[in-house]
């Protein structure tokens, strides 16, 4: 077959296959021409799951009756003119693909007023594009999208069923309604409403745009993060520990104003939550990272998803040690419910299975605790049994008793405490491990033998290049030959460990990210192994000082919300919950 120039239709048919993926692209893509064209309020109608009809309605500038035969022809544009323009983008669409690609594969109708403009209507169906006639229409724009690829029906039997489909837009608007709290939002499918959402202005109505799409736990179970450096800004709120889910459906990440699912930016806080997250769960969380356009390609993927940085090394460490800071400040707070919310064994998550143990069942532990330190501070403590009441409480109260062996019970100035004593004491004894680690970074321990790791040539080029930050990290590594490399020094706390395969690890993380963490991942595996052994076991008996001093510790060590493993560590029970369980003044 000769090679040959496509005609138009064909074209903007195979570019309808990148931009046009199923319903929800759709939305995506008409949703995002309505912010930039600066609206403040966008309405998104849905029939049988985006097949039959999606009508995205908006108050933006709208385009004059000239402009909407141009609006159809691809690569045509308002949002940039230059290469400088394309460097530093900010707009969410820049292509000027998508209504042409969509108009290629449906019955399509484009309706728009400008300020102080008359109205003018276009429509596209089979092909053939008819002339812009005057319409109706307040300032603002309206597209209509009819029968979803009903010219291409190997496209259209690939659609799933109605609620599948309609679930991917849910998400999607989702996504872009936490993405601009300036415009306001509404979803109807098949003439009911979904959700209407007003612009939210202040933090006060953020938070309750973000509990009405996510749900009022997340907002109940999450702390706000705000952190600004070297450019770089970082917003939003972070799930509690306590608050993970078996899947990562509640991991939202805009990088300015722009929603993208970026490994890089993913890993770090995946990082961010690695000493306090219980196995196999999803952090959630919704974060917003604010730098300079100028410094991010977002033209590296065709639905725009994934970001390339400048500097992505940089702001994979900012947004690590924000997260981690943030995370590291949860302690015990009285205006907190605690680490784990009573109301799932006394309301209605009563009989959904946890991963915490089951009440009155001792946590499997091995080893006994040295109560040497504990005991020395608990002397340090007065005897709270004479306290003076008027003073105000400690966030964990004064404790009245051991129950079962296991758990402390404390009162408060409003209520009670309980307090998983194993749990409480492992993260106290962790901390202080690894701020003695800490305080001697950089000890190493030569190995009278070296290690000698046989590796492909692209992870020794990457061992030669990154030598410093491996050797900063406790790692000496030499090259011997094009895939041979000698580990001479290691860590001291890791003498003993697979330094070969850790190696590995560490170069595959340089390799995709520019950094990696997986040194410091296992010395902290070794010390919460410690700990974990160290801290006190069930029934062991303790004294009112003891307890007393344990619950001083737990509020000021970091992330003492959880254990090393993620479980919580206590709960609250306020003295207006205890009221209503027993039906007092009713």
């Amino acid at each position: 077959m000769p090679i040959r120039l496509l005609p138009d239709n064909l074209v903007n048919q195979i570019a309808a296959g990148e931009v046009v993926e199923r319903p929800a692209s759709v939305v995506k893509e008409l949703v995002e021409n309505a912010l930039d064209a600066g609206a403040t309020r966008v309405a998104v109608e849905i029939e049988r799951g985006g097949a039959a009809l999606i009508r995205v309605r908006d108050d933006g500038t709208g385009m004059p009756a000239e402009e909407l035969s141009l609006a159809l022809e691809r690569h045509a544009t308002s949002k940039i003119a230059t290469l400088d323009d394309l460097a530093a983008v900010q707009s969410l669409g820049f292509r000027g693909e998508a209504l042409p690609s969509i108009a290629s594969v449906s019955r399509f109708r484009l309706v728009s007023a400008p300020s102080g403009g008359e109205a003018a209507e276009i429509e596209v169906a089979d092909g053939r594009r008819a002339a812009p006639r005057p319409a109706a229409h307040p300032r603002g724009t309206t597209v209509e999208v009819r029968d979803l690829f009903y010219s291409v029906p190997a496209r259209r039997k690939f659609l799933r069923s109605e609620s599948t489909e309609y679930q991917h837009i849910q998400r999607t608007l989702t996504r872009l309604a936490l993405s601009r709290f300036d415009a306001g939002f509404t979803l109807t499918h098949n003439r009911r409403e979904v959700f209407s959402l007003p612009a939210a202005a202040d933090r006060a109505a953020r938070e309750e745009r973000v509990a009405r799409l996510l749900g009022p736990e997340f907002m109940r179970h999450a702390v706000h993060l705000e952190h600004e450096s070297g450019g770089l800004r970082l917003s939003g709120w972070l799930g509690l520990p306590t608050y993970a889910r078996a899947q990562p459906d509640q991991q939202y990440l805009f990088v300015n104003r722009r929603m993208v699912r970026d490994r890089l930016l993913g890993n770090a806080v995946r990082l961010g939550y690695q000493d306090v997250l219980y196995g196999g769960r999803h952090a959630a969380y919704v974060l917003y990272i604010e730098l300079d356009p100028a410094s991010v390609d977002v033209n590296a993927h065709p639905q725009k998803l994934e970001l390339r940085f400048r500097d992505g090394r940089h702001l994979h460490d900012f947004v690590f040690r924000s997260v981690e800071r943030a995370l590291a400040a949860t302690r015990p707070d009285p205006l907190r419910s605690g680490s784990t919310d009573l109301s799932r064994l006394l309301g209605a998550d009563a009989g959904r299975a946890g991963p915490g143990l089951p009440l009155g069942q001792p946590p499997a532990v091995a080893g006994g605790g040295d109560w040497t330190v504990l005991a020395r501070v608990a002397g340090a403590v007065a005897d709270d049994a004479g306290r003076d009441d008027g003073g105000a409480a400690p966030p964990l109260g004064y404790a009245l008793a051991q129950i079962h062996g296991i758990f402390i019970l404390a009162q408060t100035g409003d209520g009670i405490v309980l307090v998983d004593m194993h749990a409480a004491h492992e993260r106290v004894l962790y901390e202080r491990l690894k701020t003695a680690l800490e305080s001697g970074a950089g000890e190493r321990q030569a190995l009278l033998v070296p290690a000698v790791v046989e590796v492909s040539e692209e992870e020794a080029g990457v061992a030669e290049h990154h030598a410093d930050e491996l050797a900063a990290a406790g790692l000496v590594v030499d090259r011997l030959g094009p895939g041979r490399l000698a580990i001479r020094e290691v860590p001291a706390a890791l003498a003993t460990d697979d330094v070969g395969g850790l190696l590995r690890e560490a170069l595959s993380d340089l390799a995709e990210h520019g950094a990696s963490h997986r040194i410091v991942e296992r010395q902290n595996e070794l010390l919460a192994s410690l700990a974990c052994r160290a801290a006190v076991r069930a029934h062991r008996s303790m004294t009112l000082p003891e307890m007393n001093a344990l619950l001083r510790e737990m509020e000021r060590t970091d992330r003492s919300d959880q254990c090393n493993h993620g479980r919580p560590t206590w709960t609250r029970v306020s003295l207006d919950e205890l009221d209503r369980l027993f039906l007092r003044g009713r």
